[in-house]
């Protein structure tokens, strides 16, 4: 069962260990745990719908509950408190493209503000309803699963766009192929969001990000239906892929989406390496890629996350042990941790490692073997369950992330990671931050950002704290050549700073798109674009 106020399913316990706790006590201080709403308390607050009957709407009060937030540090402290604020009137579950159309005619009639809504992961305030005159239908995907076609010649499958990412690599595997995208929220994220937000999986150094992955489909808009054929490649004009990718809902909603898959590798595996500095690490993990070495990703924790992860991986014996050896090989106090991974024949593999190894060592690198590697790809989808954990020890733990060319990342990570580490000094509060590199390319890198902090005495004056971290991250991101997402997508919490990045001629375009395809301006309003 899905959590109706949290991450993921309730079976799922990632707690916090107690040497972490204790890391984390040092750092910032004793957490401070605030109480949380119950379910009935919350189903007490949802008013009637507004909404005519429709039989494809159901207005019951946990169903819109359950619709009503995604994942978000604000969007957790709504449901931990209970004061979600405004609950949509209605939530649709069409199993066609032609209920969709359905459902946009009856939205036009009846005067109706429509949010796509795919696995309800949003980090970016993409699917909350929001206080106004006109009622809210969240129009959920998740009946739309199915793979639908694969063509083995082109290597394009066709999927429904509601399929989250199990359903569709079993689908996939299943036949002999996969997708390869693999997002932190992979477990409940859905192909058509990772088009819709422009999303980028784990391994994207093998099989791209989503960009490169989508091939075609079908939106269904307010102006009829626009569907974007496959090719190979195209010049006969701007690519409408490139439209829809990244456009959050607001200028359709996705009903079916083509993408490029591939068939399964024969082998795939994790190593660690750590590495004696950042600075060496830097030019180790740039070097890598720069160089075309045919590995499947790369993820470089800074000093900080490297010794954050060693003190919340639990077995602290273990790792004293570890901690003995990387000491003995020259990997001491500032040292870096360097996960990367090889995915197809094995002759292949073993060839990649090979190159791997030679150009790290040159950088000081010491190996560690699979070990470390097989820990990541096992939990790799489970770092956000641990909110859960740090929650009921008294912490708030939140991201954000960027990207910027080579010659940028050193000094935009570190105003992003100061920004955050004195926007609460006002309060004397300390923030506990760290940083990793996940998704690298010739050019440059993404930069992921994790922060600790704790709790107010309240939910309001908790989410004020947030509302400091954030903005103060956003200005260093935006005034130091970082775009304001890499992968989260934009929502309503990046919006007022997205015209930094695309100039005022950027955003008129945008917006005439928006109302071309919403001359009403139903779908998803706020989103991407202010109002």
């Amino acid at each position: 069962m899905r959590r109706w106020n949290g991450w993921g399913d309730e079976a799922t316990v990632v707690e916090l260990p107690a040497h972490g706790q204790g890391f984390l006590e040092s750092r910032i201080g004793a957490g401070q745990v605030l109480v949380d709403a119950s379910l009935e308390q919350v189903l007490a607050k949802v008013l009637a719908s507004r909404l005519p009957a429709h039989p494809l709407v159901s207005v019951e009060a946990e169903v819109r509950v359950r619709h009503a937030r995604g994942q978000s540090l604000p969007d957790w402290l709504a449901m931990r408190s209970g004061e979600f604020g405004v609950f949509p009137d209605g939530v649709a579950l069409p199993e066609t493209a032609a209920q969709i159309r359905e459902l946009l005619v009856w939205a036009q009639q009846h005067d109706v503000v429509v949010i796509p809504y795919g696995g309800g992961t949003s980090v970016a305030g993409h699917i909350n309803p929001r206080d106004g005159l006109r009622p809210v239908l969240t129009l959920s995907l998740a009946r739309m699963s199915q793979l639908l076609e694969i063509d083995e010649q082109s290597l394009i499958a066709t999927f429904g766009p509601g399929a989250n990412g199990p359903q569709v690599e079993a689908q996939l595997r299943a036949k002999g192929y996969t997708l390869g995208h693999f997002p932190q929220s992979w477990e409940l994220s859905t192909l058509g969001g990772w088009v819709a937000s422009r999303s980028s999986g784990q391994q994207s150094l093998r099989y791209g990000r989503i960009e490169q992955l989508f091939a075609g489909g079908k939106i269904e808009t307010f102006a009829g239906t626009l569907e974007i054929p496959t090719f190979p490649a195209s010049a006969a004009g701007p690519d409408l892929r490139e439209m829809i990718l990244g456009s959050e809902g607001r200028f359709g909603i996705i009903s079916e989406v083509k993408v490029r898959i591939t068939r399964l590798a024969e082998e795939e595996k994790f190593y660690a390496v750590f590495l004696p500095s950042w600075s060496q690490a830097l030019a180790a993990i740039r070097s890598l890629v720069q160089a075309r070495v045919p590995l499947s990703m790369l993820r470089l924790s800074n000093a900080i996350e490297t010794e954050t992860q060693l003190a919340l991986a639990g077995h602290p014996e273990q790792i004293a042990l570890l901690e003995k050896y990387l000491a003995f090989r020259g990997a001491r106090a500032g040292k870096c941790m360097l996960t990367f991974g090889v995915t197809g024949n094995r002759q292949q593999n073993a060839l990649s490692i090979k190159q791997a190894k030679r150009l790290l060592k040159g950088f000081g690198g010491v190996f560690t073997g699979t070990l470390l590697g097989k820990k990541w790809a096992e939990n790799r989808f489970r770092f956000p369950y641990l909110r859960h954990g740090l929650w009921e020890a008294g912490y708030a733990v939140d991201t954000l992330e960027t990207a910027t060319d080579w010659a940028n990342v050193d000094h935009l990570l570190n105003q992003v990671e100061d920004s955050l580490r004195n926007a609460l000094s006002a309060e004397g509060e300390q923030v506990h931050v760290f940083t990793h590199l996940s998704h690298v390319y010739g050019e440059g890198s993404s930069i992921y950002t994790s922060y600790v902090f704790r709790p107010a005495a309240s939910y309001a004056q908790t989410l004020a704290r947030w509302s400091k971290l954030k903005h103060a991250a956003s200005l260093a991101i935006v005034n130091n050549r970082g775009t304001i997402s890499h992968q989260h997508g934009v929502g309503r919490d990046h919006a007022p700073y997205l015209p930094v990045e695309k100039g005022e001629q950027g955003i008129a375009a945008l917006k005439a798109l928006s109302r071309h395809f919403d001359p009403d301006q139903r779908l998803a309003p706020g989103v991407l674009l202010e109002d």
